[in-house]
């Protein structure tokens, strides 16, 4: 059963992706620029007028560090824009996925954090975020999927490994933190699962609540800045592990956000694959998307890339 779909933040990185994989079906895509999540009428108007079964929120406010000083903006967009959605789909009778964040946690855990995992963020962005999982639960208790995910990458917008590709032609050496733990996630594999799963809740086999979207093993941002440039045919070694002290940021970063994977296997559906496997699959895409740019020259501390969920204006698409 594959019904009929509405993208919201279909213009950003995951969006894009998610696009892409539905189509030919009765899909339409809305970024900020067709579709401002905070206006709570022009939501319920869009969702009553779509009449999608399946509603995939890729929406969300992404600068981790800006929030710290713009929680309120913050919390207008994950937090309300969140709710009114999750709302208009009460209204509509559709299925909300809604796509949320390993920062949600609190980042110190020593074992992959099950989906039941007590939330504790220690962020603004992740308090706005946990506002957000908390209203679609609250309004969509049979129909409110939320969807963490973590360390994204994909060909359609800014992000870690596209950074690495970019400076792997310009600095001789980079320092790249090697104490925090994650997942890297190719979106296009999220975007996979996420319409799989929405196909699931339609038929009534994939039950209503929390799910993790990450791909399975884990590794460190140093560990993956290597992983790409071997996958460039460059050495290695060209990347200095370093600590996250040398790299300090506005909002502290989670030195563990490895997620568990147990609800997809409970539901008979297939979670992400290794992350090294799909890193190998998606760097052609990625190195055609990203150009060189710049000279080799004094190498200075990388630390995470963006968060997912790009709310970029660009318009609106429509499959089907």
């Amino acid at each position: 059963m594959s019904g009929s779909w509405l993208v919201t933040g279909a213009g950003g990185m995951l969006g894009r992706d998610v696009m892409a994989r539905l189509t030919g079906r009765d899909a339409l895509g809305l970024d900020r620029s067709a579709l401002d999540l905070t206006d709570a009428a022009a939501v319920a108007a869009t969702v009553a007028g779509a009449r999608p079964d399946v509603v995939v929120n890729c929406a969300a406010w992404t600068a981790v560090d800006d929030a710290e000083t713009r929680e309120g903006e913050a919390l207008r967009i994950n937090g309300g824009g969140a709710s009114h959605l999750a709302r208009a789909c009460a209204r509509a009778g559709a299925v909300l996925l809604h796509v949320s964040t390993d920062y949600v946690f609190a980042g110190d855990a020593t074992a992959p954090y099950p989906e039941n995992a007590p939330p504790g963020p220690r962020t603004a962005y992740g308090r706005t975020k946990l506002a957000g999982e908390r209203a679609v639960r609250a309004l969509l208790p049979r129909t409110g999927h939320v969807v963490r995910t973590a360390w994204l990458y994909g060909a359609g917008g800014a992000n870690f490994v596209r950074t690495m590709i970019r400076l792997e032609s310009a600095r001789e050496h980079l320092d790249v933190v090697d104490d925090q733990r994650g997942q890297p996630t190719w979106t296009a594999d999220l975007a996979d699962r996420l319409v799989h799963l929405g196909e699931a809740a339609l038929a009534g086999t994939a039950p209503a609540g929390y799910w993790h979207g990450t791909s399975a093993g884990h590794g460190t941002w140093c560990e993956l800045a290597r992983e790409t440039f071997r996958l460039l045919g460059a050495d290695p070694e060209r990347v200095r592990a370093t600590t996250s002290a040398a790299y300090v940021r506005p909002a502290p970063r989670p030195a563990y956000s490895v997620l568990g994977h147990a609800r997809w296997r409970e539901a008979g559906l297939a979670s992400i694959r290794d992350w090294r496997a799909a890193l190998a699959e998606a760097l052609p895409v990625l190195v055609a998307a990203e150009r060189p740019i710049g000279a080799r020259g004094t190498a200075r501390p990388v630390g995470d890339g963006p968060q997912p969920n790009a709310y970029a204006p660009s318009g609106a698409k429509r499959h089907g």
